[in-house]
C-alpha cells in the first residue's frame, strides 16, 4: 500500500513538472511572437522612412540636419541584432526623437504640410506607431507572465533545470522621452 502511495506522488509529482514546463514553453513563445510583432512593425516604419525623407527633401533642400539625423538613425537601428531588445529599444527610441524633428522642421513649410504625399505619409506612420506601441504592450505582457513563471516557486525549480530565463522589458530608457510634455496657452 505504501508503495502506491509513494508511486502515486512520483506520477503526480511527474505530471505537475510536465503542466510547468509546458506552460513555461507556452510563455516563451508568446515572448517570441511579441518580438516578432514589434519587429514586422519596426520594419514597417523602416520601409517607410526613405519615401519620408525624399518627401521633405523635395521642400525642406537647406533642413540637412534633420534629414541626415533620420536616415543615420534609421541606419543604426537596422543594424542592430534582432533579439537584442535593449539595444533595438535604444536605437528605436533614437530614431523616434529624429523623427519628431523631422516632423518639427515639416512645420515650418506649408507646401510641405499641404502636400498629399507627405500626409499620406504622416498618416502611414502614425498608423505604424499606433501598431507598434500596442505590439508592445502585447510583448512587455508575455515577458511579465515568462518573467514572473520563471521567479515564482515552485515553477523556477523546473525553469532553472530547464534554462528557462527571464526576457527583456521593450523599455524607454530616455528620461526625454519619458517626461510628460509641457502645454502652455
Amino acid at each position: 500500500m505504501t508503495t502506491w502511495i509513494v508511486l502515486g506522488l512520483i506520477v503526480l509529482v511527474g505530471l505537475y513538472v510536465i503542466y510547468l514546463y509546458n506552460s513555461l514553453v507556452k510563455k516563451r513563445q508568446m515572448v517570441r511572437e511579441g518580438w516578432s510583432g514589434i519587429d514586422v512593425q519596426l520594419q514597417r516604419r523602416s520601409d517607410l522612412i526613405p519615401n519620408l525623407v525624399e518627401t521633405v527633401k523635395g521642400y525642406a533642400t537647406h533642413e540637412r540636419a534633420a534629414l541626415e539625423a533620420v536616415t543615420e538613425m534609421r541606419a543604426r537601428a537596422a543594424g542592430v541584432d534582432r533579439d537584442d531588445v535593449a539595444g533595438r529599444a535604444q536605437a528605436e527610441d533614437m530614431l523616434t526623437r529624429a523623427l519628431g524633428k523631422l516632423f518639427a522642421v515639416a512645420e515650418a513649410y506649408p507646401d510641405l504640410k499641404a502636400s498629399d504625399n507627405f500626409r499620406e505619409l504622416q498618416g502611414s506612420l502614425e498608423e505604424i506607431e499606433h501598431a507598434l506601441q500596442m505590439s508592445r504592450r502585447y510583448y512587455n505582457g508575455a515577458v511579465r507572465g515568462l518573467n514572473v513563471m520563471v521567479e515564482s516557486f515552485p515553477s523556477n525549480l523546473v525553469a532553472g533545470q530547464f534554462g528557462f530565463r527571464q526576457a527583456e522589458y521593450f523599455e524607454i530608457e530616455d528620461p526625454e522621452a519619458r517626461a510628460v510634455p509641457q502645454v502652455s496657452f
